[in-house]
């Protein structure tokens, strides 16, 4: 919005010339960082009153840690904070006309939105299991493919009207269409080495992407700012990535797919930063508020919808393994348990306790120990994300 108006100013009034620095892409990924991070820290301490107010605490779990009984009551669905941080800082900082900027946008309100009812049932309803994963998934399912059919197209053309033919060229194929190299799976480490997927294996990863990162923040989640600083590093890395992309020069050099508009996307990455960091200040041990899954669902949706544009879904899950690991040693917790228990009579457990960290905590790491040595690991596997823009 503030693009535009410096744009309008300097048509009514040349002499102001210094408008034009809005138009520079990394000033206004600076000052969305910093709006968003200054909005959080002033509006948190009000957020977080207002919750407590409204009795929104969080519900513990009876079969979880013995050490997270004293945290039940903490206001929880400190998330809308930080959804509310984003929008704000994008809408001012980010060129509106950018349809990239929008898809994240309404991806990210679209599972927060999901997340809110579960919080909302756990809070309102005293559930502690909340929305029942069916029915969490088939929103998650609705948004994620909605969002897919459009990038798949959007990606390879250039504006909203070249995607609408792109898509009716689709349909009048037959539903066979093969997609430029740049909407292929990147592989990193290599010179412009990509497979082609087709339409519906772009869907189908797409959709992947999306509503897995989402859950794999989700069950991130579960200790004092263990979530929220990976996915600020993330994020701010794959701001990198999308400026990298969306500058012809930059992406020439660096072998990688020119997607006209993705540089845009910084901005938003840049106001995740920001807003992440706010709410880092009142989530750190001990915590004022918990993000809830108003905040890890949206944030991680977010997440893997930039990676998508960006074509870095691999780089993603290198940069975000914490995620990836946390999500798995779930799924293996839960598998292993009913395989055994249906062959055995008895189930059995691969670690002390899923997710991961609080297989550590029972390993008697304390909390802080599991949260900084995660964030230390996070900060190593963005580093080596990163290092795949020139070792290609």
């Amino acid at each position: 919005m503030l693009l535009s108006l410096a744009q309008w100013l300097q048509t009514q009034a040349p002499e102001f010339g210094f408008f034009r620095v809005f138009q520079y892409l990394t000033f206004r990924a600076v000052m969305a960082a910093m709006t968003a991070l200054l909005m959080g820290l002033i509006a948190g301490p009000f957020v977080i009153r207002r919750l407590a107010a409204l009795k929104i605490g969080q519900p513990i779990r009876g079969y979880g840690m013995e050490s997270h009984l004293s945290k039940s009551g903490t206001p929880t669905m400190g998330g809308v904070l930080i959804l509310l941080c984003i929008t704000v800082s994008t809408l001012l900082w980010a060129d509106l006309s950018n349809r990239f900027v929008w898809i994240v946008l309404l991806v990210m309100l679209g599972f927060g939105a999901i997340g809110w009812v579960d919080d909302w049932r756990k809070v309102v309803n005293k559930d502690p299991e909340g929305m029942r994963s069916r029915e969490k998934y088939l929103w998650q399912s609705v948004i994620g493919l909605v969002a897919a059919l459009y990038l798949v197209f959007s990606i390879s053309e250039s504006s909203n009207l070249r995607v609408l033919e792109l898509f009716f060229k689709w349909v009048q194929s037959g539903f066979d269409l093969n997609l430029p190299p740049k909407a292929g799976l990147m592989l990193p480490f290599f010179k412009e080495v990509s497979y082609p997927l087709g339409v519906l294996g772009f869907v189908i990863l797409t959709y992947l992407v999306i509503v897995g990162s989402s859950n794999a923040v989700n069950l991130t989640d579960g200790l004092d700012g263990l979530a929220i600083m990976p996915v600020v590093m993330v994020g701010a890395c794959l701001g990198i990535f999308a400026y990298v992309t969306g500058s012809s020069v930059f992406s020439k050099y660096l072998f990688f797919p020119h997607i006209a508009g993705a540089g845009e996307l910084l901005i938003f990455t840049s106001a995740m930063a920001g807003a992440g960091l706010a709410f880092l200040w009142f989530n750190t041990h001990p915590a004022q508020v918990f993000m809830g899954d108003v905040g890890a669902l949206a944030l991680g949706a977010a997440l893997g919808t930039v990676a998508v544009i960006v074509r870095q879904e691999i780089v993603l899950s290198i940069m975000g393994g914490i995620f990836v690991v946390e999500a798995l040693s779930v799924m293996l917790q839960v598998t292993w348990f009913k395989y055994t228990k249906k062959k055995f009579g008895q189930g059995r457990r691969i670690l002390k306790m899923a997710p991961l960290h609080h297989h550590f905590e029972k390993s008697g790491w304390k909390e802080t120990q599991v949260v900084v040595r995660f964030w230390i690991i996070t900060m190593l596997l963005c580093l080596l994300g990163l290092s795949t823009l020139k070792l290609r």
